[in-house]
């Protein structure tokens, strides 16, 4: 850890993008498919509203330790349909390069209930509307800390593994 207790990274904005998705599309296949074709790196999800179907997420336990593990994570199925009420989140590179979408999702119930966490998996039911900006950025990757037991992203000066 640095000595202010954090890391950071000024950017350039890069592009901007207005997707819409269709009935049955996969949130995550799409915008990594978009991220490939469009030669995009790193990004970060502005916002995105419509409704989805069967939604994987994942959040952490109460009272949990670190680092994170399967076992201390609540897995959730929702089939819905739901309607999304947001979704954030970015596209960092792995080591070998390939942007790793990291979500999180809030979505309401036909009851009113709210559901969230990070996101594993969801399937536009009607329509989804997503508006992505491009970062414009080196050194930043993202990786498994073995500290948190999560992949989070790295700056180059950290050492990341």
């Amino acid at each position: 850890m640095n000595e202010h207790g954090y890391w950071y990274k000024e950017y350039r904005q890069g592009r901007r993008f207005l997707l819409k998705l269709l009935p049955g599309e996969r949130l995550i296949d799409v915008l990594s498919r978009f991220a490939q074709r469009e030669h995009i790196t790193h990004a970060v999800v502005i916002s995105a509203i419509g409704s989805v179907k069967n939604v994987h997420l994942n959040d952490i336990k109460s009272g949990a330790r670190l680092p994170i593990t399967a076992a201390r994570l609540t897995p959730h199925a929702v089939e819905g349909p739901l309607e999304l009420l947001g979704l954030t989140g970015n596209l960092v590179p792995d080591a070998d390069g390939v942007p790793v979408c990291h979500l999180h999702i809030i979505a309401s119930k036909s009851s009113g209930d709210v559901v969230g966490g990070h996101m594993q998996d969801a399937e536009v039911f009607a329509s989804c509307e997503i508006v992505l900006a491009e970062q414009l950025l080196e050194g930043v990757s993202r990786h498994r800390s073995e500290s948190a037991g999560t992949a989070n992203i790295f700056f180059d000066e950290e050492g990341a593994p």
